[in-house]
This record gives C-alpha cells, sequence and structure tokens, in this order.
C-alpha cells in the first residue's frame, strides 16, 4: 500500500514494473501481497486467481498480434487500412 490517499492506492507489479493502483473500485479491501487483480487504466476491477491472470494475458497478446501473424496460410489478408496500398 502506499502511503496516504486513504489507503486507496498499492503499488503492484505490472509485467515487471512496479506501478501505481487505484482499489477504490474492489468491493472487498485490503489487498495482500501476492494478490492476483485484474485492472485497467489505473484501477483495480476485481481479484482473480492466477488461472484466470494467465487466461486474461493470454486474450490480450491475442489482440496485439500483428495482421501477418493472424493470416491464413491461403494468403487472405485483412482489407489495407484508408490511405494504406497493397501489393499485386
Amino acid at each position: 500500500m502506499l502511503p496516504g490517499n486513504a489507503d486507496q492506492l498499492a503499488l503492484v507489479d505490472v509485467l515487471g514494473v512496479s506501478r501505481p493502483i487505484n482499489l477504490g473500485m474492489l468491493e472487498v479491501q485490503p489487498v495482500a501481497p501476492g494478490e492476483w487483480l485484474l485492472i485497467h487504466m489505473g484501477f483495480a476491477l476485481e481479484r482473480i486467481d492466477e488461472e484466470g491472470a494467465i487466461k486474461a494475458m493470454a486474450g490480450l497478446e491475442l489482440m496485439g498480434r500483428s495482421a501477418d501473424d493472424d493470416a491464413d496460410d491461403d494468403g487472405v489478408r485483412p482489407l489495407p487500412r484508408s490511405g494504406e496500398l497493397t501489393g499485386a
């Protein structure tokens, strides 16, 4: 917990980076070291277990793939964005 702030801020590890997270949206407080939290935009939304954290990270990694990573073997690619040109 970060001192002050009415015990609403905690310093948490997010992929190896320490970040202050607001705990005000959690129904039950306080949190303990080692607990997993689902966070968004600097706010802890809910407690989750390690399995839930792994699934959430897998989903985020999937969303972060490039179009080339997701292309089918048949060469089908997403439509180009406005202003992009494609080769023949």
